[in-house]
């Protein structure tokens, strides 16, 4: 007679335990149709909170929608599904058309969502602890989507447009993965931010942020990584992020403050006519008080910046590895009040080139490893070196 290995009995015998798991918990479906007059919030209320539920949503509903203590809900429009902010007050805390709390494993696909951008709602609110939230293949008009409190997103294939203030904040410890995303301001508003983030997290690749004064803005020691990472759609094809400035409304690609990092790895961050024409601190990526900045591999792609290119102020800090900053209209690469930047070895020469001064710092900064760049920069920099340390002991 032949054994079973202890292992393959114990494999075989999770994979029993998971299928009557499985099929002791089916999956529920509820249709709701605004445009017959019923009500998604309705539906929800009648459901089961801790089973797996997916509701199909057709027509415009315009209410106020929660969903709150729910694990595996799956909210999926039908062509032309849509929530629209009502004209009454949304009776809650944390004013949002869609309000997603203290839930797990949900997923909203394919409806649009329309908040009023010149009232303080958003359109998509998650918070209080939400993980596993999915947001795909939506269109949120006004009001963007706001993640707080320590809860976990994805936003995949997701249109951002004509918020308030951004398009996607990110608060409160919380961590959010954006991939093949559109953020765009519209043209002549007063001040909007792609996404900010406060003391939080983001991940992204394949995405680009529009007609933004401040693409991405990274505060309270906020952590940016442009990352191709492949955890939910394959990564095949651009995977850039592209910060655009057509309407010359921008004043910085990025924005980091507070101990934060902007860490640009394995997908190229591309920054097209950033800043203002009278500089200052305006430009491609600023970093200050004590940010830090580390671009590899060459992905750190910066042109025809109005301002600076790469600017670190107040102890700010960055390690550029093949970067290409051309251009600017003012600095390349600017370092000033005891920061430095590092132009680092790797597989390829950082082109700094075209710019009104290439390489820029004050008495009390310096730029080092400048031999790391191709050409002959030009300089205005008593504080440099063309290696990356002094002679080592």
């Amino acid at each position: 007679m032949k054994t079973v290995a202890r292992g393959v009995l114990v494999v075989f015998t999770l994979a029993i335990a998971t299928a009557i798991a499985t099929a002791s918990t089916p999956s529920n479906g509820v249709s709701v149709d605004c445009s017959k007059g019923q009500s998604l919030n309705q539906a929800l209320a009648k459901l089961d909170k801790h089973s797996s539920n997916t509701v199909t949503v057709g027509g415009t509903c315009t209410e106020y929608v929660q969903v709150i203590d729910f694990q595996g809900l799956t909210l999926k429009g039908t062509s032309g599904a849509a929530i629209v902010q009502p004209s009454t007050s949304a009776g809650n805390l944390f004013n949002a058309v869609l309000f997603i709390q203290g839930s797990q494993s949900v997923m909203v696909s394919g409806i649009n969502v329309t908040a009023d951008s010149t009232t303080p709602v958003a359109g998509i609110g998650i918070g209080h602890g939400s993980t596993d939230v999915r947001l795909r293949y939506l269109t949120v008009s006004g009001g963007g989507i706001v993640v707080f409190e320590n809860s976990q997103v994805s936003v995949a294939y997701v249109t951002s447009q004509s918020p308030g203030y951004s398009t996607l904040q990110i608060y409160d410890s919380s961590d959010v993965h954006v991939e093949h995303c559109q953020f765009t301001a519209t043209p002549g508003s007063v001040w909007n931010v792609g996404i900010a983030l406060g003391a939080a997290h983001v991940t992204m690749y394949a995405t680009t942020i529009t007609d933004m004064q401040v693409g991405i803005g990274a505060y309270q020691g906020s952590v940016v990584d442009i990352v191709n990472y492949d955890t939910y759609y394959s990564t095949g094809g651009n995977t850039d992020v592209n910060i655009q400035n057509p309407a010359g409304a921008n004043y910085n690609g990025v924005q980091v403050d507070a101990g934060g990092s902007l860490n640009v790895e394995s997908a190229r961050l591309v920054i097209n006519k950033a800043g203002q024409t009278w500089g200052g601190t305006t430009g491609g990526v600023y970093l200050s008080d004590g940010a830090t900045m580390n671009a590899s591999n060459g992905n750190l792609v910066i042109a025809g910046s109005n301002s600076q290119g790469v600017i670190a102020v107040n102890n700010a800090h960055a390690t550029l590895n093949g970067a290409s900053i051309t251009s600017s209209g003012h600095g390349g690469v600017v370092a000033a009040n005891m920061s430095s930047i590092d132009m680092a070895a790797g597989n390829s020469l950082s082109t700094i080139g075209g710019n009104a001064v290439d390489l820029f710092c004050d008495s009390t900064s310096w730029l080092t490893g400048t031999a790391n760049i191709s050409g002959k920069p030009s300089s205005n920099c008593a504080n440099q070196m063309t290696s990356e340390t002094v002679a080592l002991p």
